[in-house]
C-alpha cells in the first residue's frame, strides 16, 4: 500500500488540484447564483410594492406573506429581515449590469456590508475597490467601519489645498521633493516676513557629526534673540531618531557656529502628522 502511494503520488497530487479547483469553481458559481437570485427577489418586491395603493402597508404585508411561503418551501434564508435586505439590495444597486460584473469576486456578505453605506458615491467606490483589490468581506467591513473612503477624500482635499497654497498646479503631478521644496520656500518666506528678527542663513546645509551626517532643511539666525534656529521638515510623525539627529545638529551648531555671546541654538522639527499629544512640532533646546 505504501509503495502504491509513493508510485502514484504525482497523479494523486494532480487529481487533488483538479478537485480543489472544481470545488472552488462550484462554490463561486453557487455564490454568484445566490447574489443574482437575491437581487431578482428584491426587484420583484419593489415592483409589486409600486403597484399597491397604500405602499407602506402593502409592502409590509407583501414581505410577510412572501416570507411565510418562501420559508415553507426553501428554508430559513427567507426571513422577513432577509427579504428587507433583498429589497434594499435592489434599491441600492438597480443597475443589473453592475451587479453581474461584480458577483464573480464578491459574495452576498460583501453586498450586505455595502448596504450599510448611505452615500451612493462611497458605496460604488467600496464596491469597485473590493472587486479590484480582492478585499475579503472582513476587510471591506473594517474599511467601511473606519470610513476609509471619507478619510481618503479628506486626505486628497488636504493635498489639493496644500498644493494650491504652495502654488503647485493640481492638474499636474508633482514629486514629494517638489512638495517639500515648496513647503520650505513658503516657510522661509513666512518667517522672513512675519517672524520678528529672523534672518535666513542656509537651506539644505550639510552637518557632519562624529556619528552621522545630515542635511538641515533650513537655518535661520534671530538677531533679537541672538541665536541660531535649525528647522527640519518630516513627513509623517516625528521619531526618536529624528529627535536624536536634530539634537546632534544643535550640539554641532553650538560647538562650531555659536559665538560666545549667542544664546543656545534651538532646533525645531515640523511634521505632517500629529503625534499622540496632538502636536505637529518638537523643539530641541540645549541648556547653555
Amino acid at each position: 500500500m505504501e509503495n502504491d502511494l509513493t508510485l502514484f503520488q504525482p497523479v494523486i497530487e494532480d487529481v487533488k488540484k483538479v478537485v480543489s479547483a472544481g470545488l472552488r469553481s462550484a462554490y463561486s458559481a453557487i455564490s454568484s447564483a445566490m447574489v443574482k437570485t437575491y437581487w431578482e427577489v428584491g426587484r420583484l418586491i419593489v415592483e409589486h410594492e409600486q403597484q399597491g395603493d397604500e405602499r407602506a402597508e402593502y409592502g409590509k404585508r407583501l414581505i410577510s406573506a412572501l416570507s411565510r411561503e418562501l420559508t415553507k418551501d426553501f428554508g430559513r434564508g427567507y426571513s422577513e429581515r432577509n427579504l428587507h435586505y433583498f429589497r434594499k439590495f435592489y434599491l441600492y444597486f438597480p443597475d443589473e449590469q453592475i451587479v453581474n460584473a461584480r458577483v464573480h469576486n464578491l459574495t452576498w456578505t460583501h453586498f450586505r456590508s455595502l448596504l450599510r453605506v448611505q452615500d451612493e458615491g462611497a458605496r460604488l467606490w467600496y464596491l469597485n475597490e473590493s472587486a479590484r483589490e480582492g478585499w475579503s468581506s472582513r476587510t471591506l467591513d473594517r474599511n467601511i467601519s473606519v470610513q476609509y473612503y471619507e478619510r481618503l477624500l479628506q486626505s486628497q482635499q488636504k493635498e489639493i489645498d496644500v498644493a494650491e497654497f504652495l502654488g503647485l498646479r493640481t492638474e499636474d503631478s508633482f514629486l514629494e521633493s517638489d512638495l517639500k521644496s515648496a513647503i520650505l520656500s513658503k516657510l522661509r518666506n513666512v518667517l522672513l516676513k512675519m517672524g520678528r528678527g529672523f534672518a535666513f542663513v542656509a537651506s539644505r546645509q550639510r552637518v557632519v557629526t562624529e556619528t552621522d551626517a545630515h542635511c538641515l532643511d533650513l537655518v535661520f539666525y534671530n538677531i533679537e534673540l541672538k541665536r541660531y534656529v535649525l528647522i527640519d521638515l518630516k513627513m509623517g510623525t516625528i521619531t526618536r531618531q529624528d529627535v536624536e539627529r536634530m539634537d546632534s545638529c544643535v550640539r554641532w551648531y553650538d560647538e562650531i557656529k555659536r559665538r560666545h555671546d549667542d544664546a543656545p541654538t534651538r532646533g525645531i522639527l515640523l511634521c505632517s502628522e500629529k503625534d499622540k499629544n496632538g502636536r505637529r512640532y518638537r523643539a530641541i533646546l540645549r541648556p547653555s
